[in-house]
């Protein structure tokens, strides 16, 4: 391989660098909306009906946590295991849209943070995707 080729492909350039940290950055900050969603909605402001108190709040806020410590470390496969989690949050968001779409936006409704959910999950999926994937041509291992 000539060797302006090898260094361009060994050395990533400002632009490659500053895109991968705006799509870390980009599915962090999805990733913590909706943690703070989850917080919300489970403990304020539609808490499920015929659960008891917390349960919903609990389960789904420790899931989320799991895969944080990693992201907070810019570990990549963090990233790529988040996103299997988050599918979940998405197949449920989906799922309460479609149950409750005769509903009216209200406050107390669980339509709007269940379109909230459905829209975070659809972008950190694809922010975190691309930023693994930006990582790895950066020379990241997984």
């Amino acid at each position: 391989m000539p060797p302006l080729l090898a260094n361009s492909l060994s050395m990533p350039d400002h632009t490659t660098m500053s895109r991968t940290q705006s799509l870390q950055r980009a599915a962090l900050i999805s990733y913590l909306l909706l943690i703070l969603l989850t917080v919300l909605w489970e403990g304020w402001l539609a808490p499920a009906p015929k659960a008891p108190p917390g349960f919903w709040l609990t389960l789904k806020s420790t899931l989320l946590l799991v895969p944080l410590f990693g992201m907070l470390r810019d570990k990549p496969r963090s990233y790529l295991w988040a996103c299997l989690l988050v599918m979940l949050y998405f197949m449920e968001g989906t799922m309460l849209l479609y149950l409750h779409r005769t509903e009216t936006f209200a406050p107390h409704s669980v339509l709007p943070y269940a379109l909230l959910e459905t829209l975070l999950t659809i972008g950190f999926i694809a922010s975190a995707g691309f930023y693994v994937r930006a990582a790895r041509a950066a020379g990241a291992q997984l």
